[in-house]
């Protein structure tokens, strides 16, 4: 029989290639649960519920069974308190809906390196852990909805008997839409836009990020990552660190997206540029882009998330992952980062999201 998984927000960016990959692999029914805003991928089932409503999640799921639960969204709220809250009851409404039937073999949490770094309200305000993190390193003193996150999984796996694992990535790339945390679709639109209006392609981060050393994650690997860790008993009740296996610094990566593009990048001259701040009058030029080109999406807001891409490139330290952990377990996969970003590209140009 087949397994079946419900993935919590199938329409992102990481539950998007997850659903893709378990269906193209076979031997998965996939369902995805979430508000309906967006369509589920083809051959993804549609349950929709209002995830901070116990009530609602639970209607949704009365009489439906699943052995495996990927968490692979979450709610940005105002404060870290509120998201403590309402991410961690998110977490909470679906395991207590699913976990008595007693069919749940496996839920799998996705965070990220936050667990290290802390919260964006108090980024690397801390004591950061020494790099590349390892899990062992465990967490900061401080508050974060990751923390609560995991341990309502804890508290339900203890309850109801089926196996976790927690999922830490770097930034992701991957293909999505509509997504609050999208490097790879942001830095495509900035670059387009260099190009088309003749700006220059200035790094916007910290001089920590262009010369230290990094590492990041395709949505792919991860969806291999999460497929593995969750039908492995290697991998049962155990958290990992999931990036694509290779290292660069920016100093290098800027010029190679550079290159893809067409342009020359600008010299970098040690000083921060935002591109929250920097980028007011995008959303016009980007209009006229797509409806000189005829693209798809003429609204930049719903392609580019400016504030995020900032946080990330913004950082004052250097931020590497350790994989051994996963390696040991037995996950062996690689991904090249820069082959990453170029698939990413390809399949905008292809979907005409940005020129060709």
């Amino acid at each position: 029989m087949n397994k079946r998984a419900l993935i919590i927000g199938a329409t992102g960016i990481v539950g998007g290639n997850l659903a893709q990959h378990l269906l193209e692999r076979g031997g998965w029914d996939v369902t995805g649960l979430s508000r309906g805003r967006t369509k589920a991928p083809d051959g993804v089932e549609s349950v929709i519920a209002d995830l901070t409503s116990a009530q609602s999640v639970a209607n949704a799921l009365q009489g439906q069974h699943f052995s495996h639960v990927y968490f692979t969204a979450w709610s940005r709220q105002a404060t870290e308190r509120e998201n403590i809250q309402v991410n961690g009851a998110m977490v909470r409404h679906v395991l207590d809906a699913l976990g008595p039937s007693g069919k749940l073999e496996h839920a799998a949490l996705v965070t990220g390196l936050k667990h290290y770094l802390g919260p964006f309200e108090a980024y690397a305000q801390g004591s950061v852990p020494l790099t590349p993190f390892r899990e062992e390193q465990g967490r900061q003193p401080v508050d974060n909805f990751y923390y609560e996150q995991e341990d309502r999984l804890f508290e339900a796996a203890r309850t109801y008997g089926f196996g976790w694992s927690v999922h830490r990535p770097h930034t992701i790339i991957g293909f999505a839409l509509g997504n609050a945390m999208n490097m790879g679709v942001t830095l495509a639109v900035y670059a387009t836009l260099c190009k088309e209006t003749g700006q220059p392609f200035v790094f916007p981060g910290s001089a920590a990020q262009w010369n230290s050393l990094t590492d990041m994650t395709d949505a792919r690997l991860l969806a291999r990552h999460l497929e593995w860790a969750s039908t492995s008993p290697n991998a049962r009740n155990e958290d990992f660190n999931v990036v694509n296996g290779d290292v660069f610094r920016w100093k290098w990566m800027w010029s190679q997206l550079a290159q893809y593009f067409g342009i020359e990048p600008a010299p970098f001259d040690g000083v921060t540029r935002p591109l929250e701040h920097r980028m007011q009058d995008a959303g016009k030029q980007w209009a006229d882009i797509a409806s000189r080109y005829q693209l798809k999406e003429a609204n930049i807001d719903k392609l580019v998330s400016w504030w995020h891409t900032d946080a990330d490139l913004g950082r004052p330290m250097e931020v590497l992952t350790d994989m051994s952990k996963s390696r040991k377990a037995g996950f062996l996969d690689y991904r090249s980062t820069p082959d990453a970003f170029f698939a990413l590209f390809d399949k905008l140009k292809l979907g005409r999201i940005i020129p060709s």
